[in-house]
């Protein structure tokens, strides 16, 4: 799974990559370069650590999350984006907006002035921009094919169809994640790369003591807003783990602000968490909910999906309750699926395959 980080100049998104990451990157004034940092970022589970205990697993692996610090964006829709950057945010699974909602006569924001909801609209108009360009290049080259006879007159009807819907809601300033699409026609758009397609969630930048503005959505599907009071998160990210935990009590935080925000990465993205268990080693596997059982094999390696029989299945509560997959079997809670079984969050896995 990777967030990439983007926002205006001056927004803090590389004092929170630091927070998110335990990166210490220098806070440096922005350059105007396309840009990125990346760090690979362990997802906090105790459900790994209770198995490793019960199972006497010696390894214990956990599922990641991929930060990415994007700079480049400027919040200025008057054309098309850069390449590299271009390539670099349709590689992102969704995007972590970084919102400035802190003062600081020091650090002068490129607009004037703070004022968040401003700043929200404007990064989502050069978003929007772009997509818009893509997609009337897509209809003027669907033009030329249908001219040419490329494709069967049908094939290239439908795919227009469903461009010249993203176009009159791009128009609109619809983001395209407010757009109910068919499998089908999602699948189709998998290769253009269309930016405002990806989940948002708009990461409000506080200061110590701020209080998170309001953000009017008038498009809120599949965006969710958070805040994070970055320059402290960050300081607690770099201190020693007890110390850091004293500071938490007395700020009233109750849990790291990585840990909130890979939380509402993990929702907004709608992933779910299978396992695998054994006195080797036990792992936690990130999945897009509905998944099968076909898919999590695939995931813990392709021979397992080639030669897939059948996946052993209980959920993590009633396995941690029996205490082994021995007392399990012979109390007939272990289940028996084939490749179509949709996987639940919190499932406990063993593949069986031939290979």
């Amino acid at each position: 799974m990777q967030l990439g980080l983007i926002g205006l100049p001056q927004s803090g998104k590389t004092t929170v990559f630091n927070a998110l990451t335990g990166a210490n990157l220098p806070l440096n004034m922005s350059t105007g370069r396309v840009e990125v940092h990346t760090a690979v970022v362990k997802v906090p589970d105790p459900r790994v650590d209770a198995l490793a205990e019960r199972f006497g697993s010696r390894k214990r692996t956990y599922a990641t999350v991929t930060y990415a610090d994007v700079a480049g964006l400027s919040g200025k829709a008057s054309g098309e984006l850069p390449g590299a950057l271009r390539n670099i945010l349709q590689q992102m699974d969704a995007f972590v907006h970084v919102v400035r909602a802190f003062p600081n006569p020091n650090v002068p924001h490129p607009l004037g002035h703070v004022a968040p909801q401003r700043d929200v609209e404007l990064l989502e108009q050069e978003l929007l921009l772009h997509d818009l360009m893509t997609v009337e290049r897509r209809l003027e080259r669907l033009k030329e094919e249908r001219q040419k006879g490329a494709r069967p007159k049908e094939v290239i009807a439908r795919e227009e169809a469903l461009f010249q819907r993203l176009h009159q809601a791009l128009s609109q300033d619809i983001p395209l994640r407010a757009i109910e699409l068919s499998a089908d026609e999602a699948r189709l758009l998998r290769g253009f790369g269309l930016l405002t397609r990806k989940p948002m969630l708009l990461l409000l930048n506080l200061d110590d003591e701020g209080e998170p503005p309001e953000i009017v959505l008038p498009h809120p599907q599949r965006t969710k807003v958070a805040w994070l009071r970055g320059r402290l998160e960050m300081e607690l990210a770099q201190m020693d783990p007890e110390d850091a935990a004293y500071f938490r009590e007395e700020f009233g935080l109750t849990e790291t602000g990585q840990a909130r925000l890979i939380r509402l990465s993990y929702e907004l993205l709608d992933r779910i968490t299978f396992y695998t268990v054994g006195e080797k080693e036990a792992r936690a596997w990130s999945l897009p909910r509905g998944s099968t059982a076909l898919d999590a094999a695939a995931a813990i390696h392709t021979d397992m999906a080639k030669g897939f029989i059948r996946a052993e299945v209980i959920p993590f509560d009633e396995l941690m309750r029996l205490g082994d997959w021995a007392t399990a079997r012979s109390q007939g809670k272990i289940r028996l699926e084939g490749k179509d079984y949709v996987i639940q969050d919190g499932d406990v896995l063993l593949i069986r395959f031939a290979g």
